[in-house]
């Protein structure tokens, strides 16, 4: 056990955190020249394409250190906020982290919140400068950043290049001096720490975890907590390049488990494994289920393919036990899903996925978040609303509240006012500003999470010129004055294009709407009014005007009352279409609601 070391990598998005983990691997001799490859431990397209990591990955090395032979586990991480419970139970299952920063870009916003989630958890911090190669760098100036941020010594900090190689050696040995080995009871009962799964077709769900006591044994009897199922353990090994199995995983290590678990749900990241027999009597603390952040519906864009779309969101579950869906129909748009996601970002990826791997063309709504309602009648039973259809009926309500989140903003001294004013204009309170040195300040608001699911991230980038990184963790439900507004076309409400909003915007946003639609929606044969309502009310109407089709060209000369009488029987024959007209809506229509402010 004193020579086992487990270590994850913390940094922001695009700090270089996958190439580090590449050239350590080639350093320790864990992959061969053969195997060697860019973002090895990314194993998606959609995550090599974009240079983000979407699943953490584990991976075991063996290092020759001073004549004696050091395991090393690598639990990589993902960078973004959306995946910061994944980041939190990889955290958990080391004693040690690398926190990279960028020698250019300085830190960032999701650097300082995963830094206090591995303070938290009582972790030991390697603080390594990475790109010092690039003629852009500040290594000084990047170097007093990080001494303020953790309080280490500027010695400590690692100068690296993961491109060129440059300080690999040195982090290898800092790992083995500064990380502690892991602690834990080889003799008592078992408990283990699931900090990820992976789905394969042909053997089931892959269960990645860390033994804290006791051992795991190929054949055992070993019982999920969360769940409280029963399974046997047809399979033990550890994480090399590929699996390598084992009769047994010791106190310390980290491995893997095949169950021959047919479903994603039934392995939660952050459960305990113990044995059946005699079991544990203390689970490991922080288990929670994922909770969905952002609510939207994916329908097929024919409806012919409901039961094809049905399969592949399954399929794609397996892989990603985070998705949530149920099946809903819509007036407009047919039988279709109402999908949970963890971000915006979450939300992105999915619709990829089911493009690239299962070829689907989906319709995706407009995403909104999970609201509580409560009525008059009953004042302490909350409604859960995830669907604008959902609210109740004005005159029953009593209140709605909406989530919050703390949303933490890191940016350049100059851009303070533009981002600060983004935010109060999407209804945030700031609660902290710090000036972290005196070029970059780090600004703290309160903010309803409904306003950042539409164009807040774009906008904050536009308006600090990419300079600023952004991060949130949710803080609770609070009161709000929401109003339903809803879209009429022809006189029929679009139940897809229906909001939930809070009363100040209703209107702006209602009449932007309209307007937008009125350029998208295709003319007709007869006037087509669009209208937002609230209720009854009609705030806001616009008018596609009907292609007019001349038929007194045949009636020259004459009497006028000829005329009239083409006129008025032209009048009755669109009255008689606008009653049975139908309005086909194009897919952008749905997507430009989401981008009101071009």
């Amino acid at each position: 056990m004193k020579n086992i070391r487990n270590f994850c990598i913390i940094a922001h998005i695009d700090h270089g955190k996958s190439t580090l983990a590449d050239r350590l691997l080639e350093f320790t001799g864990t992959i061969t020249d053969r195997e060697k490859q860019d973002q090895l431990l990314d194993s998606m397209d959609l995550e090599r394409e974009r240079g983000i990591t979407i699943k953490s990955h584990a991976i075991q090395m063996d290092y020759m250190y001073e004549g004696e032979k050091y395991t090393l586990n690598l639990i990589d991480t993902p960078g973004h906020v959306d995946f910061s419970y994944e980041v939190s139970r990889s955290i958990a299952a080391c004693e040690g982290a690398l926190l990279i920063v960028d020698a250019a870009q300085s830190i960032q916003a999701q650097t300082i919140s995963n830094l206090y989630l591995a303070l938290e958890n009582d972790l030991e911090i390697i603080p390594v400068l990475n790109k010092v190669d690039l003629p852009s760098a500040n290594p000084e100036e990047v170097t007093d950043d990080i001494v303020d941020l953790i309080g280490c010594k500027a010695e400590d900090v690692i100068p690296a290049s993961a491109k060129t190689g440059l300080g690999i050696e040195a982090i290898l040995e800092a790992i083995i001096h500064k990380v502690p080995a892991p602690t834990g009871n080889p003799d008592g009962p078992l408990q283990a720490l699931i900090f990820d799964s992976v789905y394969n077709p042909f053997r089931g769900v892959e269960t990645y975890f860390r033994v804290l006591n006791g051992s795991i044994k190929k054949g055992q009897n070993i019982k999920f907590i969360a769940t409280g199922k029963t399974y046997f353990a047809d399979e033990v090994g550890t994480l090399k390049l590929k699996q390598a199995p084992k009769t047994e995983i010791k106190t310390g290590d980290v491995g893997y488990l095949i169950t021959g678990i047919k479903e994603a749900k039934e392995v939660k990241v952050g459960d305990t494994i113990t044995d059946a027999k005699n079991p544990t009597t203390n689970a490991i603390e922080g288990f929670e289920d994922v909770k969905p952040m952002v609510f939207a519906g994916i329908y097929p864009v024919d409806t012919e393919d409901y039961e094809e779309l049905r399969n592949s969101m399954e399929k794609l579950q397996l892989n990603d036990a985070s998705l949530v869906f149920t099946p809903e129909s819509s007036a407009a748009l047919g039988f279709g899903f109402r999908c949970g996601f963890l971000g915006m970002l979450h939300l992105e990826i999915i619709q990829e996925r089911l493009e690239r791997e299962f070829d689907m063309t989906v319709i995706t709504t407009v995403p909104n978040v999970s609201y509580h309602a409560y009525t008059h009648k009953d004042v302490n039973t909350k409604i859960l609303v995830n669907n604008p259809t959902d609210l109740p009926d004005p005159s029953r309500l009593e209140r709605v509240e909406e989530p919050y989140i703390k949303a933490t903003i890191i940016t350049k001294s100059e851009f303070v006012g533009n981002v600060m004013s983004l935010c109060i204009e999407k209804r945030g309170e700031i609660t902290n500003q710090t000036y972290l040195t005196t070029e970059r300040v780090e600004l703290t608001f309160d903010m309803p999470l409904a306003e950042i699911v539409f164009d807040f991230y774009d906008r904050l980038k536009t308006v600090s010129k990419g300079y600023a990184s952004f991060d949130y963790s949710p803080i609770g439900m609070r009161a709000s004055k929401l109003v339903k507004v809803d879209i009429l076309l022809n006189a029929q409400p679009v139940d897809a294009l229906s909001a939930l909003l809070h009363a100040d915007n209703a209107y702006g946003i209602g009449k932007k709407m309209c307007e937008k639609l009125r350029q998208l929606i295709p003319r007709q044969q007869f006037d087509i009014p669009i209208q937002a309502a609230i209720g009854a009310k009609i705030i806001s109407r616009e008018t596609i005007k009907a292609l007019r089709k001349d038929v007194t060209a045949k009636c020259y000369g004459g009497d006028i009352s000829r005329k009239r009488k083409l006129l008025e029987k032209q009048k009755k024959g669109k009255k008689r279409m606008r009653q049975v007209g139908n309005v086909e809506i194009p897919q952008e229509a749905f997507m430009s609601v989401l981008k009101l402010n071009d």
